[in-house]
């Protein structure tokens, strides 16, 4: 049974950051899903990397047929030199620029690469991995300075790209989604006290499906794990 009824039959998918928890679990259930005919990955073992343009513009131009479904899964919050900040005295230009770069500018390149080979004349969905904490209004606690402000500039650049693609193929759908808490090695040293834990498989399935049901009057939002508005 197809998680993607909505989409036509044979959709050729791209699923970039495939070998993170998300991307990997999202990638496994195209692979197994009859309505799909091909899914091309991208990671940095692949030699795609997100900081390197030339990189994405080459994978762009190998892909081996016009993807229907492109599912952008990077994202980075933690790693050597980077933590969240729980204070204005910790920011610093080396963690916003990685954030900038792995989080927006990243993905909204790839965008750029791969929106014009987009089929039209039917459903095509463009979808990254953002997060609630890039909500400029729902930000009520502070800290993460340098991942809230690079997650609310993807939301920004998705949501304009989508006011343009809707002139220039108004089937499209183009969103950025908030996976809910999943047990990744994003979250891993965040979790605890988290009420709900989602595994990989759990969340992509959740994404799918507000996938499959998105709309065109719906590209350019914020959706949660639900298909929920979450407002800039």
């Amino acid at each position: 049974m197809t998680l993607l009824p909505s989409f036509q039959p044979g959709l050729h998918a791209l699923v970039v950051g495939a070998t993170g928890g998300i991307g990997s679990a999202f990638a496994s259930l195209l692979d197994a899903d009859p309505q799909v005919a091909s899914v091309t990955r991208w990671s940095r073992s692949s030699g795609v990397d997100l900081t390197q343009p030339d990189s994405i513009a080459a994978a762009a131009a190998a892909l081996p047929a016009a993807p229907d479904l492109v599912f952008i899964a990077t994202g980075v919050l933690h790693g050597d030199g980077l933590a969240p900040e729980k204070a204005n005295a910790q920011l610093s230009a080396d963690a916003l620029t990685t954030a900038f770069a792995v989080n927006a500018i990243g993905p909204a390149l790839v965008a750029r690469a791969v929106l014009p080979l987009m089929p039209r004349g039917r459903k095509t969905v463009l979808a990254a991995l953002s997060a609630r904490v890039g909500s400029i209004s729902d930000n009520r606690l502070g800290g993460w300075h340098s991942y809230r402000a690079a997650k609310a500039a993807l939301n920004q650049l998705l949501h304009t790209m989508a006011i343009e693609q809707a002139r220039r193929n108004p089937e499209q759908v183009v969103l950025a989604l908030h996976p809910g808490t999943v047990d990744s090695g994003l979250s891993k040293p965040f979790q605890k006290g988290v009420p709900t834990l989602f595994t990989p498989d759990t969340s992509a399935r959740h994404l799918l499906a507000v996938i499959d049901a998105a709309t065109p009057a719906q590209s350019g939002q914020l959706l949660d794990w639900q298909g929920i508005v979450i407002p800039f």
